[in-house]
């Protein structure tokens, strides 16, 4: 039985640009096989198990010929797999999408096109360019300055008619071949002084805007250094990005940062440093593990509602703490009329999540706040205290609450 193709855009790379439809085939995919312009958070969504293979062409770097990538997916699909291919972009645009269709097809396995945002639409809104605009570019131009080298018989692009054209032109994989394109742009009439952009790696946090016009760009390109992949704008367009050139002045624009957490905990962080423009790197330093199966932990997390309070210091404690419950085919009623402080509005959230609303949370989010808090209630003689927590962790909140009459047990529910 064969399976099924579905040929995706990913978008330019910004992971968030990812369709939701592109997003839903991923979490269901089998295998899946994308260039080198995919972001490759992107493939986080992919199920743990999926196969994750990278083929495309990248520069002068690997290169996959067309052909041995096409075979690939077909393989794939004859062995019945759920086949996404991954494809910087919109694939219908510069994406060889009709190839690789049309030879899925005529193999008899069935395809899905699913759009992307393609890469002109992407640079132009991350450099704060309308690709359009009333008053100079009623019209858009999309084209590949790459010049075929397979002898094959295409249509040659026809340089002079897109120069007179007029409106904005996009330039595909032009930067190589940029000298040559200039040169047709000119003879055909458009100005020296007619305004452009280079846009390098578009909507990636390291992206680069270079300004030029159509008579200094060659040698800007070349002072710059601007590799591929790399999208060229010509037109009068280009003139609006000192007032809408947003993604520019994000505060962390361009800044490498360093994020040491717990795998399961950077990820939070670390779209919140995307969002400002930062980019991260994942280094985790630790590792959470949890102390389940134990029967001593087991045993006090079948008791909890004989205590009088449950207090949670952290996010972690209360994950780990419901898994432990979930593994024992516990859940929140466990509790019973025990009264749950959280340290933190995160981990009076993460209970929520699980049900519990949290009858105190502690105006600061550190140990000596839950005592504060808990002196309010006066003498605490004979009140029960639990503690989840981590192996390794402070003893204030026990030796103060014990201070003022508290019954205080700790039990270690993850290290």
């Amino acid at each position: 039985m064969s399976g099924f193709v579905y040929l995706v855009g990913a978008g330019p790379g910004d992971p968030s640009l990812l369709t939701l439809r592109g997003k839903e085939l991923l979490e269901r995919a089998e295998a899946v096989i994308y260039d080198y312009l995919v972001h490759t958070d992107i493939l986080e969504y992919a199920p743990k198990g999926a196969l994750l293979q990278k083929m495309g062409k990248q520069g002068h770097g690997e290169q996959h010929a067309q052909d041995s990538i096409t075979a690939r997916i077909i393989e794939l699909a004859k062995e019945g797999k759920r086949v996404v291919r991954l494809k910087g972009g919109d694939p219908s645009i510069f994406g060889r999408m009709g190839e690789e269709a049309l030879a899925i097809t005529e193999a008899g396995i069935p395809v899905e096109i699913v759009p992307g945002v393609t890469a002109a639409s992407g640079a132009a809104a991350y450099a704060g360019i309308p690709l359009t605009h009333r008053d100079y570019a009623p019209c858009v131009t999309l084209v590949t300055g790459h010049r075929r080298t397979d002898g094959g018989d295409g249509p040659e692009i026809d340089w002079g008619a897109l120069g007179r054209v007029g409106g904005t032109i996009a330039i595909y994989m032009g930067v190589m071949q940029l000298e040559g394109v200039v040169e047709e742009l000119i003879n055909a009439g458009r100005s020296p002084d007619t305004p452009l952009v280079v846009v390098h790696r578009a909507t990636w946090p390291e992206q680069r805007v270079v300004e030029a016009t159509l008579a200094t760009v060659v040698e800007t390109v070349k002072a710059n250094n601007l590799l591929p992949p790399s999208l060229v704008i010509v037109g009068e367009v280009v003139k609006a990005r000192s007032r809408l050139g947003w993604f520019d002045k994000s505060p962390l624009k361009g800044k490498q940062v360093l994020v040491t957490r717990a795998a399961a905990q950077a990820k939070e962080i670390c779209h919140l440093l995307k969002e400002r423009g930062a980019m991260p790197i994942e280094l985790p330093l630790i590792e959470l593990r949890s102390f389940g199966h134990k029967s001593g932990v087991d045993a006090t997390l079948r008791k909890l509602f004989s205590y009088d309070w449950l207090i949670f210091s952290s996010v972690n404690a209360v994950e780990y703490t419901f898994e432990r419950l979930y593994g024992l085919g516990l859940d929140a009623r466990v509790m019973g009329a025990a009264r749950v402080c959280a340290v933190g509005p995160k981990t009076a959230e993460t209970l929520a999540h699980f049900g519990v609303k949290a009858d105190a949370v502690p105006e600061k989010y550190i140990a000596e706040s839950v005592v504060e808090e808990f002196k309010k209630f006066g003498n605490l003689k004979g009140l029960t205290v639990l503690i989840p927590r981590a192996k390794e962790a402070r003893e204030l909140i026990p030796e103060e609450l014990e201070k003022l009459g508290a019954r205080v047990e700790t039990v270690a529910i993850y290290e």
